[in-house]
């Protein structure tokens, strides 16, 4: 220390002493507290801690293990994270057994790929195999990349579609539906990809636009006469004009319907005067421009109703299909309540075998479900000689040739309509309506619809909206298509007789597969013979046959099932997950995996398997708004646009994972999200201040020993800030503990970044600046402020601890310990917390006093930039109608409204007015604060009394 001149004092106040870094340096060290963490068993250690605790299970919805994690897996596993991890902070015992995805087309596709020629000399078992294989690879990677986002959970026992006791709980879930009489074998259209050769269910499709050729095809009735549906059409034949989209399915038409009580009108025929064309009232405009004869319209004769119910039954021909007998149910009109007059002519050609509607229609009236084409959408025998071999799009313009030919197109043959049509989500191309022998789960049967809605209803569904979207989705839902014509998966436990050809998926079969399959796992299926997968004595109930002769059903289940059943499969794996609190998944889960699992809840356990469903957005591209994915990267590429993809990993090797869950942690989830590297360079911003701010506080805190009694120290010591700011303190913790539990990260976000940017850096770290370096060390007042900043860190660090996992770990470790306190910031508990009372003798006089630091704060602005500091000036307050409320504070805490304002002395003028008055303080400074005082001490005789007493003080 120097004896003399200006700086002779430094070495005596006492500044700020921390070991905690300022940078983050968060690549290298996130890695360096995992490994600690590991070799401690923290996760282990929290589950310890909390045995007795009361649970929350977070039940994870299983990724597919196919490829490296992208934007959506970092949003979806963080939020999972926050949630799990602010459980635990409020006491609760949060175990998180993540699960995987590991069946199903996309592995099984990858690993064809993978495997080229050798794949056909491969054994069904061997391929299943090589599926195996590539999914636990994957497995592998995805593991290291969630750990390395911070996420904590019993990685080393995930729960795995494929493993034994998973299929095992698949089988028994199909038994259940079985034993309630959910589960038969029927032909019908479903959803079917020609590229994939399997049936899709609708959660693996997507809906994109496409141009399809438009065609208004014309069919004549057979011994109508235009008499019977008015007296002035006497004489004239009647036709009935179709629209459709799909050329390719008119080999299929078997009928045609409408719907009399929407009303119709015949207009003449433009290809022949004798013949009149029906069409539904509402649309005869939109149809007479279609075929390009507008003026038709003009001329329409109104059909009553009674009239055209004449027509039910009624034959008509087709264009190039002959009927199959005279007296057949094919080609005949019927009426059916799901026409409107939304497009077309409100007739409607009628395919069983390729739509929902038409099957409805077929089954009314003995139609069966037509649908001539193969695996691959190509034509089969069945269908036209010219068609034999043509796949649908090949199919078209043939169709359309022949209708044109036939005189049965009524409007150019080159119009083109676009419009939203299913895609597989998989392949990416688009999908068939194709009736196909399926296995099906009844929706309709024994109550089973009802139930399920009535379970929605028993739900929290956040947000609110997703209740009506699954509703809609449940109560117009047709039969659940189980099986699918793929090798990776679970077999559908069933059998065929070989005699016979019955069927045979009885509960009692599959509750025997079940038990093998939780032994051998589901390659029994494969490398078992059938005699051997069904219980000793089983035959045939049909015609008596031993099991010898029984084949086995070779398609596999929709992992949709399959996942749909993890609640039973996870309870099986961990008794404490038989009650489950929360799913959380993206909003498309609702067709998805929401959907599946409350289908199956509801019918293998009467009731939903969660008592509450979260949903967040998508990640969209910060700026174009376009979703970001790798799917749509790749559709960018492909078109040439430009790509603002950078891949997870590279962020993650340059700068950390803490921006990441920043990022998820400060965003309102429930809406789409956008993301891009300008929003986490902004986030870090933010996150070195918060840094910066901890460091200050931490370094305050160096000669600090946290008690029990630290509290009453600030009572009994404190200045009025002090209480104020702690009051401000256990607010926040009130705001962020109900924000969180109310899953609004986001609000909490907020709440934080306004106390630490206003509350600590902007006004209380430069208000107690000169009591902490200043004061004795063991002066009651800097004491009580060091109380005041260790409650403030603290609460941060843990209220942070959800979301900033690391830097949170961070500063408890540089944090003084209270007794009992964890090793761990992540086995600790929230402070308690309690909401601000405005009217709180602590609180009510700052409302007023922040007002006036603002304007004094402004008024110094002027004598700053005049190179002056704040604290050599003296400043006079006219504060009008405040000046009662800051006289009174300034009589019960003196010399505090100066400390409040940084400057050197505060004078509250009487007169009238509202004015800020700034002037040099005209005093004597201090050498070793640099406050600015009437007198200074005697002894030593540059120090200001307060100074003199810090330097006595042993």
């Amino acid at each position: 220390m120097s004896a003399t001149g200006p700086g002779k004092y430094k070495d005596t106040v006492t500044l700020p002493e921390t070991a905690f870094p300022m940078r983050g340096d968060l690549a290298k060290r996130e890695p360096e507290i995992l490994a600690r963490w590991a070799a401690e068993d923290l996760y282990g250690a929290i589950q310890r801690d909390r045995a007795a605790a009361p649970t929350f299970i977070l039940h994870d919805g299983p990724p597919y293990s196919n490829g490296h994690i992208h934007y959506g897996h970092i949003l979806n596993k963080i939020l999972k994270d926050l949630v799990v991890k602010h459980k635990t902070m409020l006491g609760f015992r949060a175990p998180y057994i993540p699960g995987w995805d590991t069946h199903g087309l996309p592995i099984e596709l990858a690993v064809e790929r993978e495997l080229g020629p050798k794949r056909r000399e491969m054994s069904q078992a061997q391929v299943r195999q090589a599926c195996r294989d590539y999914a636990l690879r994957f497995v592998d990677i995805q593991r290291t990349e969630f750990q390395r986002l911070g996420v904590f959970g019993d990685w080393a026992n995930p729960y795995l579609t494929l493993s034994p006791v998973y299929e095992q709980a698949i089988v028994k879930a199909l038994a259940a539906f079985a034993r309630g009489g959910f589960l038969y074998r029927g032909k019908k259209p479903v959803y079917w990809c020609p590229r994939d050769r399997t049936a899709l269910a609708e959660a693996e499709i997507d809906y994109k636009d496409k141009t399809s050729p438009s065609v208004y095809v014309r069919f004549p009735l057979d011994g109508v006469d235009g008499g019977q549906l008015a007296p002035a059409l006497a004489g004239k034949r009647v036709a009935l004009p179709i629209w459709t989209t799909t050329p390719w399915t008119l080999p299929a038409n078997l009928a045609i319907v409408l719907k009399p009580e929407l009303g119709y009108v015949a207009v003449p025929s433009p290809h022949d005067p004798g013949e009149v064309l029906v069409c539904a009232r509402e649309l005869v405009a939109a149809f007479t421009t279609a075929i390009g004869q507008p003026a038709l319209g003009e001329q329409a004769v109104a059909l009553p109703e009674d009239a055209l119910r004449t027509l039910e039954g009624a034959r008509y021909r087709h264009p190039f299909i002959a009927a199959p007998s005279a007296d057949g149910p094919e080609f005949r009109v019927w009426f059916a309540d799901y026409v409107t007059v939304e497009q077309g002519t409100g007739l409607v050609h009628t395919a069983p075998g390729h739509g929902a509607d038409d099957y409805k229609t077929g089954v009314a009236h003995g139609l069966p479900p037509y649908a001539p084409l193969d695996d691959g959408g190509r034509y089969t025998h069945d269908a036209p000689d010219w068609l034999h071999g043509k796949t649908t799009d090949e199919a078209n313009p043939l169709v359309i040739e022949r209708l044109v030919a036939d005189g049965a197109l009524l409007n150019p043959p080159t119009d083109r309509y676009r419009h939203s049509y299913p895609h597989c989500w998989r392949c990416k191309g688009p999908i068939l309506f194709r009736s196909t022998a399926q296995w099906f789960i009844k929706i309709d049967h024994d109550g089973f619809r009802e139930r399920a809605l009535e379970g929605i209803r028993a739900t929290t569904w956040i947000p609110a909206w997703g209740e009506n979207r699954i509703t809609a989705m449940i109560a117009n839902r047709p039969d659940w298509v189980l099986s699918r014509q793929r090798l990776w998966g679970t077999p559908i436990p069933a059998f065929h007789c070989g005699a016979c050809e019955a069927p045979h998926a009885e509960a009692a079969t599959m509750d025997h597969v079940a038990e093998l399959f939780g032994r051998e796992g589901a390659d029994a299926w494969w490398t078992r013979p059938a005699a051997e997968l069904v219980p000793p004595g089983t035959t045939c109930a049909s015609c008596g046959v031993g099991a010898d002769r029984f084949e086995k059903e070779m398609n596999i289940v929709d992992v949709w099932f399959e996942s749909g059943v993890s609640w039973l499969a996870i309870a099986a794996q961990a008794a404490d997950h038989a009650a489950i609190d929360l799913y959380l998944e993206g909003s498309d889960q609702h067709r998805g995996w929401f959907h599946s699992s409350l289908l199956a809840g509801v019918g293998v356990a009467g009731r939903p398997p969660y008592r509450a469903v979260l949903t967040h957005g998508f990640v969209l591209d910060g700026a174009t708004g376009t979703p970001y994915s790798k799917s749509e990267i790749q559709k960018a590429k492909d078109e040439g646009r430009k790509v603002n993809y950078v891949p997870p990993e590279d962020i993650i090797k340059k700068g950390g994972t803490e921006l990441f869950r920043l990022w998820v942690g400060s965003t309102d989830f429930r809406n789409d999200i956008p993301y891009s590297q300008e929003q986490l360079d902004g986030l870090s911003e933010w996150y070195r201040k918060l840094r910066n701010t901890a460091r200050f506080l931490l370094g305050n805190l160096a000669d600090f020993t946290a008690g029990d009694d630290d509290r009453g120290l600030v009572a009994r010591h404190g200045a009025a800030v002090d209480r104020y700011v702690l009051a401000l303190t256990d607010d926040l913790v009130a705001r962020v503990r109900e924000a969180y539990e109310r899953y609004e990260f986001h609000v909490a976000h907020r709440a934080i970044v306004e106390f630490v940017t206003v509350t600590l850096s902007a006004f209380y770290g430069d208000v107690v600046k000169d009591r902490m370096y200043c004061d004795a060390k063991d002066a009651p007042r800097r004491r009580a402020a060091q109380v005041v900043q260790y409650e403030a860190v603290r609460a941060l660090a843990l209220l942070t601890a959800p979301v900033l996992c690391f830097t949170a770990e961070d500063v408890w470790t540089h944090l003084p310990k209270r007794a009992g306190d964890p090793a761990s910031i992540h086995r600790a508990t929230y402070p308690a917390g309690a909401a601000l009372d405005p009217a709180a003798p602590t609180v009510a006089p700052f409302a007023t006093i922040m007002t006036w630091r603002d304007r004094v704060l402004k008024a110094l602005e002027p004598f700053r930039a005049a190179k002056h500091k704040s604290t050599d000036a003296r400043v006079t307050l006219r504060a009008g109608d405040d000046h009662a409320a800051l006289a009174a504070f300034a009589a019960a805490h003196p010399g505090e409204l100066a400390e409040l304002f940084v400057v050197s002395a505060v004078d509250l003028a009487t007169d009238d007015g509202a004015a800020v008055e700034v002037a040099e303080h005209g005093g004597h400074r201090c050498d070793r604060c640099w406050r600015w005082f009437d007198a200074l001490a005697a002894d030593p005789g540059d120090l200001c009394h307060r100074c003199a007493t810090a330097l006595s003080t042993p």
